[in-house]
């Protein structure tokens, strides 16, 4: 009776949605997520992507299991998922007195390839896996295609693990031989990466279609699974069918509500939101570009003139403490660009407002970038070429700005210029939220707090900096780990997490820096003090980065004392050598692609490797993901394997109503352990040189 009662409520539904044919619309609204998250139809995947970019947050509810999910298509032909399951009729743990009545939660990554993309008779095809490692509740591989016709989009794939539980077919790599016909559906461990049993067991073919209504925000689904949920790690789950229907109605562009019936006894309901990092808008307000109204000065600067200049420079153009100077035939600003990410935009502003204004026999214009009191790059424009770009060309006539970016000139001692002064004091206020997500003690930590920040240039080139932290609310009471032996073997640099969050208020770093541009591509930093909440010392870094090149190089040495949670201004007895050599690469076959490579030394004592890659989107939002592995093994570094977590850092621009140059970051790490982790310094080289990069956004 429940079951006819649901599906002739569901085909009420869809019928009377698809006569509502007021809203008509004949363009499709693109692929949509499946119950785990990444583009399907219900429970199983799709051969389709979806756009470039595109970040989706992603929520399914039935009886058995929460899914929370995210997905990001990280390059049109890769999709990475993260996933988070809350099974609903078990215990996280049998020990009540560590995670309480929560109930079970699974962390996996999912990851899918696209092989080739349709064409007139080939369909699109795509490969992936689920669960990638881990406790492997869902993990499983398949190889998928799909090919549209009309309205229709048909899905027909092959899948192995939780997607073939039934068993239809015979794996075909059983024939190489008998390990591939038997499959360890649970037996990994938490947070660990696993492969071991990969296109092994059992295999079956799943397919369906999804059908575009005439109705554009209505699309229906029905699919046919290989899961038989005997073995579900939610229990042995009734099956009453093994095919699926369901509709997924679009709100808006951004957010999707889904409602199925499945297993022909099962109600999935649950929405995704969306955004795309491509489309995400810069701030709108800006003053106007400066105009072209030539009114040249003689022999020397007019200092009225040069005070409103300055103020244009400071203001319009987004240059920090300008400094103007005439040498010779060359006029030069020096500044530190604060308004632009894109930097040439300053650039740009900064060579007209000089060119309105320009002495007599200057025919070379220099702007030159700092950051932090180091020099990055001058952009040095040819002035004739320039008037002529600012007058514009005759028909016929167009002409190449005559422009180039060269190493820094410095500013030395000149015949005349003019300059706003630096402010050497700063200070402001930050809110902060820390976080970790799907632990076994509690599902979600946080620390929420107030930053108050101030720094003071005692010199062009040492820094006084610090932050005091202030407390406001947290969880972290619920973080049990005590770094037990039978645990992990390691020396508890991060596990103390709890003791130092029980600090109300407290100085989160309290340094001094030494910073300069050492000539040649090279810069150099030394530093000393309290360097991060947990640990304090002193360290040096070099970087060596060439000018508008795809790579540099790094190295840094530290020699720390971990900080004493009962007394936070003291230090306790554990002490390090940390230290790293680092590469910097920019492949030329992926636009804005960054990989870092880091060999060296952590808190721990141990020694590994870490590998960073990070996308940046058209908005600048940048994407990344990064693991470490050193040379502990699986058993002493504890549960997890190895460090490994996400992060997405967004230019605050998108968010303010003018420009700014600022950046939040977000991260996710699934469990916080003590191998594989890098002294948290404040101030890195490479990021306070990105100007350098001319693609750098």
């Amino acid at each position: 009776m429940k079951k006819r009662y649901l599906l002739s409520l569901l085909s009420f539904s869809i019928t009377c949605a698809c006569q509502a044919q007021a809203d008509v619309s004949p363009d499709p609204i693109g692929p949509s997520q499946s119950d785990f998250g990444g583009v399907g139809l219900l429970q199983v995947p799709s051969a389709r992507m979806a756009q470039d970019g595109e970040f989706s947050v992603n929520y399914r509810y039935n009886d058995q299991y929460l899914f929370y999910s995210s997905s990001m298509q990280l390059f049109p032909w890769l999709e990475a998922t993260i996933r988070y399951t809350d099974v609903k009729t078990r215990e996280y743990s049998a020990n009540s007195s560590f995670s309480g009545s929560q109930t079970y939660k699974d962390k996996a990554f999912d990851l899918k390839l696209r092989l080739w993309e349709e064409s007139y008779w080939l369909p699109q095809v795509s490969i992936g896996s689920r669960d990638l490692g881990g406790t492997g509740l869902f993990d499983s591989e398949y190889l998928v295609a799909s090919k549209a016709w009309g309205p229709f989009d048909f899905t027909l794939g092959f899948g192995w693990g939780y997607l073939g539980n039934s068993g239809t077919v015979k794996n075909p790599f059983c024939s190489a031989g008998n390990k591939y016909c038997h499959r360890t559906n649970v037996g990994g461990t938490a947070g660990s990466l696993s492969t071991s049993e990969m296109f092994k067991g059992p295999t079956a073919f799943f397919g369906g279609i999804e059908y575009q209504t005439p109705w554009q925000p209505l699309r229906l689904k029905v699919e046919f699974e290989g899961n038989d949920y005997k073995d579900d790690f939610a229990g042995k789950l009734r099956q009453s069918s093994k095919v699926n229907v369901g509709a997924i109605y679009r709100l808006a562009d951004w957010a999707d509500v889904n409602v199925s019936y499945e297993r022909g006894n099962t109600l999935m309901a649950g929405f995704t939101l969306r955004t795309n990092f491509n489309d995400l808008q810069q701030s709108q307000f800006d003053n106007a570009k400066p105009s072209y109204h030539p009114q040249p000065q003689g022999r020397f600067l007019d200092p009225t003139v040069a005070a409103d200049q300055l103020n244009q420079l400071k203001y319009n153009a987004g240059l920090d403490a300008p400094n103007m100077q005439v040498d010779g035939s060359t006029l030069s600003v020096t500044g530190e660009q604060s308004k632009y990410r894109d930097t040439q935009l300053g650039v740009d502003r900064a060579n007209v407002i000089m060119a309105n204004h320009l002495p007599t026999g200057i025919d070379t214009l220099r702007v030159t970038q700092t950051r932090n009191n180091m020099p990055q790059v001058t952009t040095q424009t040819n002035v004739a070429s320039l008037q002529r770009q600012l007058t514009g060309y005759p028909l016929g006539h167009e002409e190449t700005l005559q422009q180039q970016r060269v190493e820094p000139v410095k500013p030395g001692r000149v015949e005349q210029g003019f300059h706003i002064r630096d402010e050497r004091l700063d200070y402001n206020l930050s809110p902060v939220l820390n976080q970790s997500v799907g632990g076994p003690e509690s599902f979600y930590l946080y620390q929420i707090g107030v930053m108050a920040n101030a720094s003071f240039w005692m010199t062009d080139h040492l820094l006084l900096d610090g932050s005091l932290f202030g407390n406001l609310s947290n969880n972290y009471d619920k973080f049990s780990y005590d770094g037990a032996p039978n645990d992990s073997t390691l020396p508890r640099v991060r596990t103390h997490i709890r003791e130092y969050v029980e600090n109300n208020v407290y100085v989160s770093n309290l340094q001094i820096n030494y910073m300069h541009e050492l000539g040649n591509g090279f810069y150099g930093q030394l530093y000393g003090g309290y360097l991060e909440t947990m640990f304090g010392g002193a360290g040096g870094e070099v970087l060596y980065r060439p000018l508008d090149a795809s790579w540099a190089v790094g190295i840094d040495a530290n020699y720390v004392r971990q900080r004493d949670w009962n007394n936070m201004m003291k230090f306790a007895d554990y002490t390090a050598k940390v230290g790293n050599i680092t590469g910097y690469w920019q492949p030329w076959f992926m636009d804005n692609v960054l990989v870092k490579a880091s060999a060296g030394q952590y808190l721990a004592g141990d020694k590994g490797v870490t590998l960073d890659v990070s996308r940046r989107f058209d908005s600048g939002v940048i994407v990344g993901a990064y693991a470490t592995k050193t040379n502990v093994s699986a058993q002493e570094y504890g549960e997890g394997d190895f460090t490994k977590g996400f992060y997405i850092s967004v230019p605050l621009d998108v968010f303010s109503v003018s420009p700014v140059r600022g950046r939040a970051q977000i991260n996710w790490t699934p469990l916080t352990r003590d191998g594989g982790q890098m002294l948290n310094r404040k101030y890195q080289l490479y990021d306070m040189t990105s100007d350098r990069d001319a693609s750098y956004r």
